[in-house]
């Protein structure tokens, strides 16, 4: 992928952020049936993962879309509908690698040598879209209250391990003793922030060295490593709320990152690409341990 690709989605980003916006902070809207804060999705239903993530959480944002559903040209037309005219797509990419042989200068043999490349397409939003079937702009059957629901986030919390602390008035991850401190959950204002806050925290757990050993080379608090690593359980804790189905506020003590983050991305047009692809990797390893935590329950019946 060229390097405008990436200036063009850190510059997206950028933007959003010197507003004070977040973009992966914004929930959908609820009046669509796939809405609340849901990852945005292909027209199939499956969910996009890492960068793709933020940029069309972003796009969404800046246009105004209640509607996480995304497809490309090709698709609205095999589907019946038609992309309105004037109507610009948004930035996904694609990962992917490609093989080579190359004759080695050495030995004079042939090797096979495989080389990562990122390819860039445009998707359009349904709402972008005329004439396709109603599943598309289906209506939100009216929300549960969200403390009614909180259940399956205690268990897929619980299911993780980690060791998790209540007390006091700060939040945190301790790397070198390996726990998660929490003020009690009374003292947040509603559950979905307690969690989104929990969903941080734990993305930060991910980076120990006995699961992801993710390490930015942060030396101090405020260097750039410190807000890589930030970025990373910022955006690990929107993907989960995404997965989880819950939709946070925007915690006012982390407003005072959005500097730190700003810095790191104008040097690095990569660095959010970096961000989400940890961020990603957190998400699922936490995702991975739900499995691991059924086979024990199953083997325990």
């Amino acid at each position: 992928m060229s390097a405008d690709v990436y200036s063009r989605i850190t510059d997206q980003i950028v933007e959003a952020l010197e507003q004070g916006v977040r973009p992966w902070m914004k929930p959908w809207d609820a009046e669509h049936a796939a809405g609340r804060i849901t990852r945005p999705l292909r027209h199939n239903g499956i969910p996009y993962a890492g960068i793709n993530v933020v940029m069309l959480w972003s796009s969404a944002v800046a246009q105004g879309f209640a509607a996480p559903i995304w497809m490309t040209f090709r698709q609205a037309k095999e589907l019946g509908g038609h992309v309105r005219n004037g109507e610009k797509g948004s930035l996904v990419v694609y990962a992917n690698t490609i093989t080579c042989t190359e004759t080695d200068a050495e030995t004079g043999e042939d090797e096979e040598r495989e080389i990562p490349f990122m390819k860039g397409y445009s998707v359009f939003n349904v709402e972008q879209i005329d004439g396709l079937p109603a599943r598309f702009h289906a209506v939100a059957e009216p929300q549960l209250d969200p403390v009614q629901r909180m259940g399956h986030v205690e268990q897929f919390f619980a299911a993780t391990d980690a060791d998790i602390r209540h007390g006091g008035n700060q939040a945190y991850y301790a790397v070198g003793t390996d726990y998660v401190q929490m003020p009690p959950f009374v003292s947040f204002k509603d559950a979905e922030s307690y969690y989104a806050t929990l969903a941080h925290e734990c993305t930060h757990w991910t980076r120990h060295p006995s699961r992801l050993d993710r390490d930015f080379g942060r030396k101090r608090w405020g260097d750039e490593g410190y807000a890589m690593e930030e970025l990373v359980a910022e955006l690990g804790s929107a993907f989960l709320a995404a997965d989880l189905g819950i939709t946070p506020e925007v915690r006012e003590d982390h407003a005072a990152y959005i500097s730190s983050w700003l810095k790191v991305l104008k040097n690095d047009k990569r660095a959010i690409f970096t961000a989400a692809s940890h961020a990603q990797k957190a998400a699922d390893f936490l995702h991975g341990l739900q499995s691991a935590q059924d086979d024990e329950d199953r083997a325990a019946a």
